[in-house]
């Protein structure tokens, strides 16, 4: 059986990461993989009910925040990713561990050693394969939002924040992290990801 691999779309809010996300899994069905498909915050009974109070709750304090979203992906690596990764399917992500090492550890400004540290006790072994850093900017991204959610009304400034350390994660972890423009067309973009993908493996 081949081993699965876990890809992980990231961005700044209105990078385009659902959009592309289909587009992916499309591609993989398509070469005969087995394809699931994650979401984060959420994903199981237990992460939705975290989604709820991270996105529309109320304020909360940053490590509070981000140890919400570390036992959301806690919870979805056991239930859901590594059950997939073992049987040999790939998963695609829309964000993983690398929004909170972009958003609480440098929007927040919680430090990003911090944030990995505390992940990494929930994730074990369970950390994504490939990331692919969709860059946008932030004003152009933040223009995308249908509805901002409690992150994502934060404004420019945090996303310009969060932009900059995706940015240094892609220069620390060049095997792992890669960006990829995301200001052209849709289907340029999606293109590019696929090629990625399949360059890669």
């Amino acid at each position: 059986m081949s081993r699965g691999r876990y890809i992980a779309l990231e961005g700044i809010e209105g990078a385009g990461k659902s959009t592309i996300q289909d587009y992916l899994v499309g591609a993989l069905s398509s070469d005969g993989y087995e394809v699931v498909t994650v979401r984060e915050p959420g994903g199981t009974s237990t992460g939705e009910g975290i989604r709820r109070l991270l996105l529309d709750g109320e304020d909360m304090a940053p490590w509070t925040e981000a140890l919400l979203f570390a036992a959301q992906r806690s919870q979805l690596a056991q239930e859901v990713i590594r059950p997939a990764l073992d049987r040999g399917a790939w998963v695609i992500g829309d964000r993983s561990v690398y929004s909170s090492l972009a958003y609480q550890g440098g929007g927040r400004e919680l430090g990003i050693d911090a944030v990995r540290r505390v992940n990494q006790a929930g994730l074990g072994s369970t950390w994504p394969d490939l990331v692919i850093v969709l860059v946008v900017d932030p004003e152009a991204g933040l223009a995308r939002q249908e509805g901002a959610d409690r992150i994502g009304g934060q404004g420019v400034e945090f996303q310009q924040a969060v932009a900059r350390i995706y940015g240094e994660l892609a220069t620390a972890e060049p095997d792992r992290v890669a960006l990829v423009d995301a200001s052209g067309s849709l289907g340029e973009v999606a293109e590019q990801v696929v090629q990625l993908v399949r360059d890669r493996w």
